[in-house]
């Protein structure tokens, strides 16, 4: 980690978390693209022009609130838990407060106009989520003259903070397409201090490495877990740092473990489709049952990778098939009409989806570095401001974080897996049986069932928990339902040590979530340790550990973490 122009440590572990509770994932916002927020901005617009005795009385609403704030009458102030303006001289400083006074009354005028015009509730929405936007990057924190943090960091330096953030800014727009870097990528290697669990690939085919880790207890039960993780990211936020590894714990807690690594499409593989996807999972799950001698596995699938467990799942049960004997989902929205709880529901329509799904029908692929500016000018305050202020206005370098390294560690999806994740809008395929055929074989949810284990993020903007709560509906009464007090990523790296971590948990009955939520038992600790004695007592007898990674028929091919996860 470089040391130069530091800053408070406090401010730049701050920075980090609040950032890593927004990571990317597959969501809806695969489906929004800049003309999206373009088309809110003339909708906006439109209200303007055509309701200007609204507009009139927004204006002079403001006018007279400057007037309550020249006259020292205001009492207005910022949101509670507003980091921005947390500096002193925001409430010392009469030039200070009346700035930000006025910004906040201006900020409320513009809502107000949105509120009071006669756009429908969807197109509120939409425009609401513009003006925000805009509210927020005219903020006085963003500005040089007007922070008054970057004026002390400028004289307490002699000017070398200004010098640095040029620099900063400057190597950004070389390396980073303009966005301010959110992590400084310089700290983290994958394999050496990132995804460092010993393993071994067993298995490679054309979409995927199977990796099979190494032992760390004398016996384990012989039942493996084999984890799909999502495809728009790489697999290892499992496998992070060994202080908070999942992959870590389980083995450690004598779990047999097994995960997938997928491959970095090109334009060459624009036509994998969730068939495509579900074939590699059918032989990776080949692969663990031979190599461990267990007929069935239990299955992980986190956010999108559990929907394509899911989906190999259901196809599994219109066949007969018994190879997953016990289900674990994480963050996972099976119902993609939940989403619309989420905070850009406004935006995913079937018009936007249509055009998503041809745009990168033509590109043959999504890029995740695509989504990632998207995604942060969705939420800018977290994922953009913020590091504007830190990396140029401040002259700090991005901080060193293990997770944001793995977020910004973005991958690409082929087109036909992307439309047919935006088709499951259409179809919802696990709600509706028969609306989805893979390799011959028709997801029904009804024909299956596994003992399963649902998580949620109380604060997952990107698949709601309650959403996710629709999930565990779906796998049918009794399953076990966990709310984690945490958001996306968070939720899942959860280990003990945590001193945060909290949950709530129950099983899953025909009930509301809010009615989920009111009777559940409230338990302070990390969930890993209640999912590690359910997964005991299904994951079958103990056995010896094996010597050596592989079969005859399954040999070593590598060491883990693989080769695909460098592409």
């Amino acid at each position: 980690m470089s040391t130069e122009n530091p800053g408070p440590t406090s401010s730049r572990v701050e920075i980090s978390e609040e950032a890593s509770r927004n990571t990317l994932a597959l969501n809806p916002l695969v489906a929004i693209q800049g003309q999206d927020l373009l088309d809110s901005a003339g909708i906006l617009f439109k209200a303007v022009i055509n309701e200007p005795k609204v507009a009139t009385e927004q204006w002079l609403a403001f006018v007279g609130e400057l007037s309550s704030i020249v006259s020292g009458k205001s009492e207005r102030a910022p949101k509670a838990g507003d980091k921005r303006f947390a500096d002193p001289t925001w409430k010392e400083s009469s030039l200070h407060s009346g700035l930000l006074k006025a910004y906040l009354a201006w900020g409320e005028a513009v809502n107000g106009l949105v509120d009071k015009t006669s756009l429908g509730a969807i197109d509120k929405a939409r425009a609401h989520l513009v003006t925000e936007i805009l509210i927020d990057a005219v903020a006085p924190t963003n500005a040089m003259l007007t922070n008054p943090a970057a004026v002390r960091k400028f004289v307490d330096s002699g000017g070398q903070s200004l010098w640095h953030g040029l620099r900063n800014y400057v190597d950004d727009l070389t390396h980073n397409r303009g966005m301010p870097s959110m992590v400084d990528t310089s700290a983290f290697k994958v394999g050496e201090n990132l995804a460092v669990t010993p393993g071994a690939v067993v298995l490679r085919n054309e979409l995927l490495e199977l990796i099979q880790y190494t032992p760390m207890t004398a016996t384990v039960r012989k039942r493996p877990l084999l984890v799909t993780p999502p495809q728009i990211n790489k697999y290892y936020a499992l496998d992070l740092s060994p202080d908070k590894s999942m992959i870590r714990f389980l083995l450690e807690s004598g779990i047999q473990t097994f995960a997938i690594s997928w491959r970095n499409p090109t334009e060459a593989h624009r036509d994998w489709g969730l068939d495509t996807y579900v074939a590699a999972v059918d032989e990776a799950v080949d692969a663990a049952r031979e190599i461990s001698g267990s007929e069935d596995i239990t299955m992980m699938g986190s956010c999108s990778g559990g929907i394509t467990s899911t989906a190999y799942f259901a196809t599994l049960g219109s066949a007969a098939e018994k190879k997953i004997k016990n289900l674990v989902l994480a963050v996972c929205l099976l119902d993609p009409n939940s989403a619309e709880e989420g905070a850009f529901g406004c935006l995913v329509t079937p018009e936007t989806m249509r055009a998503a799904k041809e745009m990168s029908r033509l590109r043959g692929f999504v890029d995740g570095h695509d989504l990632a500016r998207m995604f942060a000018w969705m939420r800018p305050n977290d994922l953009i401001w913020n590091y504007w202020v830190n990396n140029y206005l401040l002259g700090n370098q991005p901080p060193a974080f293990d997770i944001l390294y793995w977020n910004a560690d973005t991958t690409r999806l082929p087109a036909a897996l992307h439309g047919d994740y935006l088709d499951l809008y259409f179809t919802n395929p696990f709600v509706n049986a028969g609306k989805l055929t893979l390799n011959d074989k028709t997801v029904d949810m009804s024909k299956v069932k596994a003992d399963s284990y649902i998580v949620a993020g109380v604060t997952d903007h990107i698949t709601p928990w309650k959403g996710v709560y629709k999930t565990a509906q779906i796998m049918g009464e009794g399953t076990t339902f966990v709310l984690s007090n945490s958001g996306h990523l968070q939720s899942l790296l959860n280990p003990p040590t945590n001193p945060k971590a909290s949950f709530m948990i129950g099983p899953v009955g025909a009930g509301t979530p809010d009615a989920f939520q009111a009777s559940a038992e409230k338990r302070k600790g990390s969930w890993w340790l209640d999912w590690r004695d359910w997964l005991h007592v299904r994951s079958g007898e103990e056995v010896a550990a094996p010597a050596s990674p592989g079969s005859v028929r399954h040999p070593t091919l590598g060491a883990a973490p693989g080769t695909y996860v460098f592409e």
